[in-house]
């Protein structure tokens, strides 16, 4: 929420989602946001895969999303057991699915441009840092998404 004010007078004026707290989304939601997106922002708990149906998303068409950003990978004790009950209803194919190279596969397959995505495990902590510098880079500054990486990985 620090960010969007941060950013309010650049583009955050036609950002439509959920933050925070606000309630958990629903199936028809995540594919409501994702097919009427131009980018798309996910910050988050464990993988962005465990949130959005695998078969709805393969069966997603959406090229009009430009760049998605994936700050997920974290781990709470109630994120991991509430993943660990979901979980036991996947076989071992689909959990493999939700890997970060996996996902930017399947969601580059679905039309999506560019995919910004951690590639290992994190910490909330990291993930807001990390979140900080993209907006600051994309928004602020006006970089490129390449820029951006490299930013990034220095």
């Amino acid at each position: 929420k620090e960010l969007l004010e941060k950013h309010r007078s650049l583009f955050t004026l036609q950002w439509e989602g959920v933050t925070g707290s606000d309630h958990v989304p629903s199936q028809a939601e995540w594919e409501q946001l994702l097919t009427n997106c131009s980018a798309f922002l996910f910050y988050g708990m464990e993988r962005f895969l465990s949130h959005v149906l695998l078969d709805s998303l393969v069966a997603m068409n959406i090229p009009k999303c430009r760049l998605m950003i994936l700050l997920d990978l974290v781990h709470s004790k109630e994120s991991y057991q509430r993943i660990a009950n979901s979980g036991i209803h996947k076989n071992c194919q689909h959990v493999a699915v939700e890997g970060p190279t996996e996902t930017a596969m399947l969601l580059s397959l679905t039309g999506v441009g560019s995919i910004i995505a951690n590639q290992w495990f994190t910490t909330l902590r990291e993930n807001a840092e990390r979140l900080d510098i993209l907006s600051e880079s994309l928004l602020s500054m006006g970089r490129t998404t390449g820029q951006t990486v490299r930013v990034l990985q220095e």
